[in-house]
């Protein structure tokens, strides 16, 4: 797990924390043409590690449990101390 990245300002379109840029890579390698990882967070240990997901269809779904999420965007909500979490996963 790495600590809580305070990001300011948009240095960046796309922002991965460090401890997953690897997974995330393996895992583009691994996933069928189908599917497409739209965001992720390592839960910085206070929340579980999450991945989301798109198929083809448009579903959008947390890997690691399976669960459905039903925002198109803005997936994570944050937390008062400064940490996203996602609350279908919690």
């Amino acid at each position: 797990m790495c600590k809580l990245i305070r990001y300011k300002g948009r240095t960046s379109k796309t922002k991965v924390d460090y401890c997953m840029v690897r997974l995330i890579e393996r895992l583009g390698y691994m996933l069928h043409k189908d599917f497409k990882t739209v965001a992720c967070c390592c839960g910085h240990s206070k929340y579980p590690k999450t991945i989301i997901i798109r198929n083809s269809n448009g579903n959008v779904f947390e890997l690691f449990t399976g669960k459905p999420i039903m925002r198109k965007k803005r997936f994570y909500r944050k937390d008062k101390e400064g940490y996203y979490f996602i609350p279908e996963v919690e």
